[in-house]
């Protein structure tokens, strides 16, 4: 299963349930960072010093940060969805299929 952070905007119920289904998630939060206006490029350095790939929302910072920095464990950007349940499970099954996300950006219906 993936090795995820999760930044400080992405919602807890969307990690709760992919720890449900297997995945090793930590927040900004478990690493008691939380309301400390980390830096993007903090939060991308935080989760390559951890071998882990960056979740969320804020797509276009993350977006760019990929394109100036290519050498992380991977980018899952998604919009805002309600259906924390379903948004779960479409990160999930998109990382079924690309279980390396090491380089890559992954936003194709993810939100």
């Amino acid at each position: 299963m993936a090795r995820l952070y999760s930044n400080e905007n992405f919602p807890i119920p969307v990690v709760l349930e992919l720890r449900r289904l297997g995945h090793d998630i930590v927040t900004i939060q478990d690493r008691g960072r939380a309301n400390e206006a980390a830096t993007d490029p903090q939060v991308l350095a935080f989760a390559v010093t951890e071998g882990r790939a960056i979740l969320t929302l804020n797509r276009r910072d993350f977006k760019r940060l990929h394109l100036s920095q290519p050498e992380h464990e991977g980018m899952i950007v998604c919009t805002a969805d309600p259906d924390f349940i379903g948004q779960a499970a479409r990160i999930h099954d998109a990382l079924e299929r690309t279980p390396d996300l090491r380089g890559q950006l992954s936003s194709k219906r993810l939100a």
